[in-house]
């Protein structure tokens, strides 16, 4: 990774096997990242970031002004969410580790002495496994639609990104965040990185193949965007 410094702005470029530069700002800090040809002359990208530092600090501005939520510590009566929706948490002593969901509350089962990390692994861990059922659908489907073959996918904690795909290795990763957001949020993101199983780069081609099949996809992903970020490490 090679990175430019553009003033006070910071720019990391990777440069890759693909056919296009792809400029990309991202949260929750406003990182920006340049992907690249191979072989890409430095100077020319330098211009390149130049010319767009103008769309680079609007969006490092709607970012960094973005809110956010506070940290967990996963007490009685704390807010978290699931598919959108808030629910008060509630604890119960037991000797399994559980989680149960009702119409207003989560209800979170550990052991008398648990830890403020264990009550976070086991609620992670429901999460984790919400997640996992609800892609796995989603995947089917846009599968069959866009014509494509994940051999596998991934949940993971992602500082920077909602999701990434490997076309090579015909794999996409998930933000275990996005079980918190609304449905339709972890459907566009499965479309999106499967649609770079066709088109790797946000090509005209790519927004194309969006278009023709989530035709609110924008608005999708607006909503996702401007939805409270969680704190690192909540």
């Amino acid at each position: 990774m090679t990175r430019l410094q553009l003033g006070d702005t910071s720019v990391d470029v990777v440069f890759k096997d693909i056919r296009n530069v792809h400029l990309s700002v991202h949260p929750p800090s406003g990182e920006v990242r340049i992907s690249a040809p191979l072989n890409t002359d430095l100077d020319a990208l330098r211009l390149f970031a130049i010319s767009k530092l103008g769309w680079i600090k609007r969006h490092q501005k709607r970012q960094l002004g973005q809110a956010r939520e506070e940290p967990r510590e996963y007490i009685e009566r704390e807010s978290h969410y699931l598919w959108g929706r808030r629910y008060l948490l509630r604890l119960w002593e037991s000797s399994r580790a559980a989680v149960e969901v009702g119409h207003r509350h989560i209800d979170l089962f550990v052991q008398p002495a648990a830890s403020t990390e264990k009550r976070r692994e086991v609620l992670e861990s429901y999460y984790r496994s919400e997640l996992r059922d609800k892609a796995s659908k989603f995947i089917q489907k846009w599968e069959k639609q866009l014509g494509v073959n994940a051999s596998k996918f991934f949940v993971q904690k992602m500082k920077t990104k909602w999701g990434s795909s490997n076309p090579a290795a015909r794999n996409i990763r998930l933000n275990l965040e996005l079980a918190k957001k609304d449905i339709d949020c972890l459907d566009y993101i499965v479309l999106h990185e499967l649609t770079h199983f066709i088109e790797p780069t946000h090509s005209d081609a790519f927004m194309r193949i969006l278009d023709s099949n989530m035709p609110n996809w924008r608005h999708v992903k607006k909503h996702l965007n401007d939805l409270p970020l969680c704190q690192i490490g909540s």
